[in-house]
C-alpha cells in the first residue's frame, strides 16, 4: 500500500509540474483565445494515456500503471480547470465559446486517446 501511494504520488508530482510548464509556455507563446495550456495537458494527457493503455494490455505492470496512468496523467491533466474555464464562458454569456472549447474539447480527447491507443499499434 505504502509503495503504491510514493508511486502515485510521485507520478502526481511531476505530472503537476509538467502541466504547470505547459501552461506557462502556452501562455508566453500563443494567443488568449482560448485557455490553450489546459487544452493542449488535456490532449496531450489524453495521447499519453491511450499509449499507456495500450502498453499494458500487451505488458501488465501494476506500477507503470499507478505511476504513469493514475499519477502522473492524473497530475498532468486538469478536467476541474477545463470545467471552470467553460462555467466562466458560461456566466459572461459567451455560450459558442462554451460550445466550441468544451465539445471541441471532448471530441479532441476522445480522438487523442484512440490515436495513443493505435500509435503502439502502427510501430
Amino acid at each position: 500500500m505504502i509503495k503504491s501511494l510514493l508511486l502515485i504520488g510521485l507520478g502526481g508530482g511531476l505530472g503537476s509540474i509538467a502541466r504547470y510548464s505547459t501552461t506557462t509556455l502556452a501562455q508566453k507563446y500563443l494567443s488568449s483565445f482560448l485557455p490553450y495550456g489546459t487544452l493542449i495537458a488535456n490532449l496531450l494527457g489524453s495521447f499519453l494515456i491511450g499509449v499507456l493503455i495500450a502498453y499494458l494490455i500487451e505488458n501488465p505492470s501494476q506500477n507503470i500503471k499507478l505511476l504513469l496512468v493514475t499519477g502522473f496523467c492524473g497530475g498532468f491533466t486538469t478536467f476541474s480547470t477545463f470545467s471552470y474555464e467553460n462555467f466562466s464562458y458560461l456566466q459572461n454569456g459567451q455560450v459558442g465559446m462554451f460550445l466550441l472549447y468544451g465539445m471541441g474539447s471532448l471530441a479532441a480527447g476522445l480522438f487523442f486517446v484512440y490515436l495513443g491507443f493505435s500509435f503502439l499499434r502502427i510501430f
